[in-house]
């Protein structure tokens, strides 16, 4: 009864347009006024004035959330410095002379800023703002140019740091740093196969291609991408290396961002670093606040023992592990055309979790393929966030942005075929490391 009502107030507020913070914090106060155990004196007062806040501050005293908004800031410093033009500069060294080079080169730009931003939308906005209008002025079609950046920037979530695995490592108590290191051969897998995909689309269909680079043109390119790119190392590298946690990394790379940003790159002055903690912050409190809302649904779920019976019921019948994989594909696939990635992970990985222990399937494979699950939603209408972001940079309709990245994200699922059903691609480097 007490599990019927939970879900069926939390059914009727999505269904009214609710946004989905207010839906499932709301939803979890209804069932705690009505089913929750307190003193008889006021019960509306006791779960507004005592109850509700202490769960929601108890939600909010991980220390590895204290990560996202210093990736935030790490992000907005980059998108806003030069450090996306010399990434692209590099990568379009490195292989625009090929078939589609300068597309490919998107791609590339996009991997290695993903690597650094641990944002999606970030990489669509800082790589898409520059490439997608230069793509088009060198001859190739606005849907090929949007597609393929709007595909490519998902990487952001897969490619470590990600605040994506954050919100799963802190809802299922698992290591962020062996998210973080998990994510890097899938990321890797599935930006090769983007490069391959578009190299060969661009040869049958003879798109341009840029000069062959002599090597002085390289090299100088890299120097002059060599302060961001040396971020990728200072993260990945201090975090394997011991020499701080992922959470301290963040505080470091937001840190380093600004400095090279203004100081080093000089494209943005001091009068443009308000406005870059403003819009921090905005994206901050609006994914804490998320993320609050969410844990303290996961806990009434767990109070009500949903996923705990549901691993019972699943284990009862003998699921296989490909199965339940294939059932945690289609649900996420499903979750991700209307819900936005942190609230999806925070909402079913406490469910998947525990089903997942009952298989014997690892919780840090599990973690990827729910990750890459929610790639696949950022370019999936009607609430993909790449798509609409695609759409303002390139001025074109929803619609026929989601027909430009639909081969792109063919490609996607196939990776994610691969990466549910071997588990190494996601695991080896991990049992390597540790």
């Amino acid at each position: 009864m007490e599990s019927a009502v939970i879900f069926t107030v939390l059914a009727f507020l999505l269904l009214a347009g609710i946004p989905i913070a207010i839906c499932l914090g709301l939803s979890s106060a209804i069932y705690l006024l009505l089913f929750y155990p307190i003193p008889e004196w006021s019960t509306t007062t006791a779960i507004m004035a005592g109850i509700l806040p202490n769960k929601f501050g108890a939600t909010m005293e991980h220390f590895t959330l204290m990560a996202i908004p210093f990736f935030i800031v790490s992000s907005n410093f980059l998108s806003t410095g030069g450090v996306a033009k010399r990434m692209i500069r590099f990568a379009n060294a490195l292989v625009g002379w090929m078939s589609g080079g300068l597309a490919m080169a998107g791609i590339l730009s996009c991997i290695m800023f993903a690597a650094v931003s641990g944002s999606s939308p970030a990489t669509v906005v800082a790589i898409g703002s520059i490439m997608i209008p230069g793509m088009v002025g060198a001859g190739y079609t606005r849907k090929f140019a949007v597609g393929s950046i709007a595909t490519a920037g998902s990487l952001g979530i897969l490619i470590p740091p990600s605040i994506v695995m954050i919100v799963y490592a802190v809802a299922t108590e698992q290591s962020v740093g062996k998210m973080f290191i998990a994510g890097i051969v899938p990321g890797l897998m599935l930006g090769a196969m983007l490069l391959i995909v578009t190299w060969i689309t661009a040869r049958r269909h003879n798109m341009p291609r840029e000069t062959v680079p002599g090597f002085r043109e390289v090299w100088t390119s890299f120097l002059d991408a060599v302060w961001g790119l040396l971020l990728i190392l200072m993260i990945i590298g201090g975090i394997y290396g011991g020499i701080f946690t992922p959470t301290e990394a963040a505080a470091v790379a937001a840190v380093y961002s600004a400095v090279i940003s203004l100081f080093v790159y000089r494209d943005m002055g001091l009068r443009d670093v308000p406005h870059v903690m403003l819009e921090s912050a905005k994206m901050t409190a609006m994914l804490l606040f998320i993320i609050a809302c969410a844990m303290i649904f996961a806990h009434v779920l767990t109070m009500e023992r949903i996923p705990q019976s549901i691993a019972e019921w699943l284990v009862a019948r003998d699921m296989s592990w490909w199965m339940f994989l294939l059932m945690v594909n289609v649900i996420l696939w499903f979750a991700g055309d209307f819900m936005e990635p942190s609230s999806i992970i925070l909402i079913l990985a406490p469910i998947f979790f525990p089903i997942a222990q009952a298989l014997h399937i690892d919780p840090i494979h599990l973690g990827i393929v729910m990750t890459l699950n929610m790639e696949v939603g950022m370019i999936t209408p009607p609430v993909g966030l790449n798509l609409y972001v695609a759409s303002g940079l390139s001025g074109m309709r929803l619609e026929d942005v989601t027909r430009a990245a639909l081969p792109w994200m063919l490609v996607m699922i196939a990776a994610l075929v691969l990466v549910t059903y071997i588990p190494a691609i996601s695991l080896s480097l991990v049992n390597i490391l540790y």
